[in-house]
């Protein structure tokens, strides 16, 4: 193990990798991922802005992260046997209606998508599934620094995404290897979410498939020529417009193609600034005979965002709920860090080497996505699907800094951006073969992805000398770059195949098995060092492999009696290993010095879990209920541990083993028609298997309950429909979060609570579906952590990683198809 210390600017990222590893209900296809083992090692995580940490998630109240997300469904599930989606298994509907569930696929429908306010993430609407949170500091869930996801405790770089077979892979914040969801579509034009809380499916291209899966579809064009607009409004002068245009069918071959055009700019509840996005898609269907089809889709995105600044149990304490960026008070700032002003503070505070007072902070991402997807019959029994696709990223993530005067101005502080560019390209081909009672899928994916990433300071104007920069650029007002900490550029090569086979020796039974092999290479590392910065002589350079020619999975599915169903998986996975730079989150190329990289070379092996679940649903008019338990052993999971300050960290990456056992249960009750009621709790027992040495001494952290996670959750929904009018009210319970690794600090359980209802009035001139509707986010006001860990989180005692959720909001849309 190694450790080092050295003193850094504000925001060292550390992060910690979700550390739980829940297994789940899967009765279908395969999904595995794949292993290796990993050595134990140590190292210290330099500062980054707003670096990318794994493991967060919110919510309570006083001092101390718990659960966090809002919104709760009413799932109405309908079962339907759609083909091999990625990964063969069949799905179950989460609508705001009936709800009817098999294998381990949940569908979350456009019907659930929309009780949220337009605009939303659709990773939000997937926490209405037990054992999903979903938790940001915006109530639309923009927020990427301030939002995460976990499915059954596995955070969102553990599990594989997709989009119409585009892989995303790592969706969390300032990913070098990876898309969130959120720049890669607009959401209304997301038709549904599959999300396997099963081990997730061999056929999905991902190397980060640890805990599940998830499947997002768009929306394919609509036969008839039309189009949509919407105009919505909301507190703290938040607005957001929706264009969509169909073209209808064009020919008599079937060919047509949409367009749609999003602009959101959601204020901030706390301090000056706004959170800005706008997109454009596009889609277009080309029929070919009488069942293969071509599609091609396209997404382009401009997300320019203020953050919420972190703060700390000592912060709530000491400072209040309200601790936002300075911004745009620059002469305060200026002042501040001049040594001019002093401004509110506390012992605690001071002791935690809290920085509460920062300027600015937030990030600046382009995006652009691309695929063309081939589903092809060649024979009655043989189909050839193959998706071909480009991503490109160009990312600012900046805040200001304190601690390193402009060179160029004389200003007493300057902008920290750290700069990155990702440009992945890649193909996924397979074929499905259908032969007596079995249904054969095998296929390969390829991708190559080529990322740099570097960390800049620009120059501030002196007070009265000019405007200050925004946090979303441009940055080189006052002059080019005046220094640079570091430089890093990677290639990565990631291959996988699949294969597996579906049988159904009789009707009501299915059983699959299967395997994935897996080859990820990463070569490259630093290309500049600024020792004056690093404190050290060379940084990671070199390469790294993960690979395993066989991660097994077998489940089954048995409908025993009429509408009863019984389901069991298991699955060993692996996750290639993180490509970030230094000090930002568990990868190779973050640690200190060369040196260190170089021990890493010789004995780390990638993380490997298996995970094991089995499951029970009864389905019916009247009743829809599950039952489902789990088990998941996780070995070399890679942590980094927080001790210091976040001005002067000492951070600890290590290996180690993640113990869990869970239980989620739904029942969704249809009484009349059009209401539903539903209720889900959760249930994840999570542990660390081993103790930590650090430079610091031995914490004995064996036994103790994971951070981050709550081990309890509650979500209930009731929703009814009438005519042209739905309401719904949805309340969520998250119960206490561990903040720190020895578990001497948490953050309490909190309730969040949301409704909404919506009118639609049909034809109204020449608009048809003309709709109002009119959401409230957090009703009944609630005070609640909803991230933690974003930093990093302390091995005892208190850190600056914690994020507050967004108070009370109003949102009102104005809807119409033409």
């Amino acid at each position: 193990m190694v450790t080092s210390r050295r003193k850094l600017p504000l925001r060292c990222a550390l992060s910690f990798s979700a550390l739980t590893m829940p297994a789940l209900l899967a009765s279908d296809p395969a999904k595995a991922a794949s292993g290796e083992v990993s050595a134990p090692v140590s190292t210290q995580v330099h500062h980054t802005p707003r670096g990318k940490r794994p493991v967060r998630t919110v919510s309570g109240a006083s001092h101390t992260p718990a659960g966090r997300s809002a919104g709760m469904a009413t799932p109405a599930v309908r079962h339907r046997d759609h083909g091999p989606v990625q990964g063969g298994s069949e799905a179950l509907e989460v609508s705001s209606h009936r709800s009817v569930s098999r294998g381990a696929d949940n569908v979350v429908s456009k019907a659930v998508m929309e009780q949220f306010t337009p605009g939303t993430s659709v990773l939000k609407a997937a926490d209405r599934l037990p054992g999903v949170s979903f938790s940001s500091t915006d109530p639309m869930g923009l927020d990427l620094w301030g939002s995460s996801i976990y499915v059954r405790g596995f955070f969102m770089d553990q599990l594989g995404a997709t989009l119409d077979g585009i892989p995303l892979n790592d969706m969390t914040y300032q990913s070098t290897n990876g898309l969130n969801v959120v720049q890669a579509a607009i959401s209304d034009d997301i038709e549904r979410t599959i999300v396997s809380e099963g081990p997730g499916g061999v056929a999905v291209p991902s190397t980060s498939t640890l805990g599940g899966t998830m499947q997002f579809e768009t929306g394919d064009p609509k036969d008839k020529l039309g189009g949509k607009v919407s105009q919505g409004f909301g507190s703290y002068s938040s607005y957001r417009t929706y264009a969509r245009f169909d073209s209808g069918k064009l020919n008599n071959t079937g060919t047509k193609f949409m367009t749609a055009y999003s602009r959101s700019d959601e204020g901030l509840w706390a301090g000056g600034g706004s959170q800005f996005q706008q997109q454009v898609d596009a889609k277009l269907v080309q029929p070919i005979g009488n069942n293969s089809v071509m599609k091609a889709f396209f997404n382009w995105s401009d997300l320019q965002e203020w953050g919420y600044w972190d703060t700390s149990l000592a912060m709530l304490d000491g400072l209040g709920w309200r601790t936002p960026h300075l911004y745009p008070n620059y002469g305060l700032a200026y002042n501040y860090a001049a040594g001019n002003v002093t401004l509110p503070t506390t012992d605690a505070i001071n002791a935690n080497g809290d920085s509460p007072y920062l300027y600015d902070g937030g990030q600046h991402e382009v995006d652009y996505t691309g695929g063309l997807n081939f589903d092809l019959e060649l024979t009655d029994a043989l189909r050839w699907r193959t998706t071909l696709y480009g991503t490109s990223q160009t990312g600012y993530y900046t805040y200001s800094d304190a601690t390193v005067p402009s060179e160029g101005t004389g200003a007493p502080l300057s902008e920290e951006v750290w700069q990155n560019r990702q440009e992945r390209y890649g193909f996924t081909t397979s074929f499905l073969y259908k032969i007596a009672n079995h249904t054969i899928d095998t296929g390969v994916w390829y991708e190559n992805n080529n990322q740099d990433a570097g960390l800049f300071w620009y120059n501030e104007p002196a007070l009265g000398e000019g405007a200050p920069l925004k946090t979303v650029g441009p940055y080189n007002v006052y002059g080019r770059a005046f220094r640079q900490g570091y430089g890093f550029s990677w290639r990565t090569n990631n291959f996988t195949y699949h294969l597996q086979d579906t049988w159904r020796p009789i009707t009501n039974l299915r059983i699959t098995a299967g395997f994935k092999s897996m080859l990820a290479t990463t070569a490259g590392g630093a290309n500049y060092n600024n020792s004056d910065y690093t404190g050290v002589d060379a940084l990671p350079n070199g390469g790294m492999t993960a690979a395993s020619a066989f991660l097994p999975h077998v489940g089954a599915s048995y409908r025993f009696l009429k509408n009863h169903e019984f389901y069991f998986d298991l699955a060993e996975n692996m996750r290639s290993y993180q490509v970030t730079a230094n000090g930002v989150g568990q990868s190779p190329w973050s640690v200190q010095d060369q040196d260190t990289f170089r021990r890493l070379q010789r004995n780390l092996s990638p993380e490997k879990d298996w995970v094991y679940a089995v499951g029970y649903r009864y389905t019916d008019k009247l009743i829809q209920a599950s039952l489902a338990g789990y088990h998941a052993d996780a070995r070399n999971r890679l942590q980094t541990a927080t001790e210091g300050t976040i001005l002067a960290p000492v951070n600890t990456v290590v290996p180690t083993t993640v113990h869990t056992n869970g239980v989620d249960a739904a029942v969704t009750l249809t009484p009349i028609k059009g209401l539903a009621i539903y209720n889900s709790v959760s249930y994840n027992h999570s542990t660390y298997g081993g103790n930590i040495n650090t430079s610091e001494g031995v914490y004995y952290t064996k036994g103790k309950k994971i951070v981050n996670f709550p081990q309890f959750m509650y979500k209930a929904n009731l929703s009814y429909r009438w005519k042209g009018l739905e309401t719904h009210f949805d309340v969520h319970y998250y119960s206490r979060r561990y903040f720190s690794y020895v578990n001497d600090t948490s953050v309490p359980g909190y309730w969040l609570a949301s409704t909404g209802a919506r009118y639609n009035f049909s034809k109204v001139g020449f608009a048809k579906n003309l709709s109002v509707d009119f959401n409230v986010y957090n009703l009944f006001n609630s005070k609640y952590i909803s991230m933690m860990g974003q930093n990093g989180n302390p091995m005892s005692g208190d850190y600056q990683s914690l994020e507050r959720g967004a108070v009370r909001e109003f949102f009102g849309t104005v809807s119409a198809e033409f």
